[in-house]
């Protein structure tokens, strides 16, 4: 067996776009892949995106959070009305169903990190707590992808030849 420097690139390529891509677990619920998007300049707000599964047997709520990058955090929701975008705080929490899971993502169920202190750069990673009804607060990474990026694990962590990179 030979050694390919193209093979072990892609590897550790694929390792560090993974290394931070992580699940965590509040009572019965589990919170897969935190991430939000680079912020340009002078932004005031980003979101958060991730996905929450419910392996319990009774319904609980996502009714807020906080992190060290936002004056505050509201969790939001996104609808078309006669093609028109409207963005709207969630009254009450979201609700995540016993055996079910809700993906929070770009034009649906978000968080917004409002009164941003800073522009987010892709590739950083920001702390943030959120807080359930019933499993109570979960300390979580979210990882900053690049401008654009639309999510999932595969999504780049850093910006691509040719996108825009945050500040240029």
């Amino acid at each position: 067996m030979r050694f390919n420097p193209f093979a072990a690139a892609g590897l550790v390529a694929l390792a560090v776009a993974t290394a931070h891509a992580a699940d965590y677990k509040a009572g019965s619920l589990v919170i897969a892949d935190p991430w939000s998007r680079a912020t340009p300049k002078g932004a005031s707000v980003a979101g958060g995106y991730m996905k929450i599964t419910n392996n319990g047997s009774a319904p609980d709520r996502l009714i807020g959070g906080s992190s060290d990058v936002a004056s505050s955090f509201e969790v939001h929701e996104m609808s078309m009305t006669g093609g028109v975008a409207k963005m709207r705080p969630v009254k009450g929490g979201l609700e995540i169903k016993p055996g079910q899971s809700v993906e929070l993502k770009p034009g649906s169920y978000h968080v917004m990190f409002m009164g941003l202190k800073k522009p987010l750069g892709a590739g950083e990673h920001i702390k943030a707590t959120l807080v359930f009804e019933k499993a109570g607060k979960v300390d979580v990474d979210y990882d900053v992808r690049a401008m654009g990026a639309t999510g999932g694990k595969d999504a780049p962590a850093m910006p691509m030849p040719g996108m825009p990179m945050p500040g240029h």
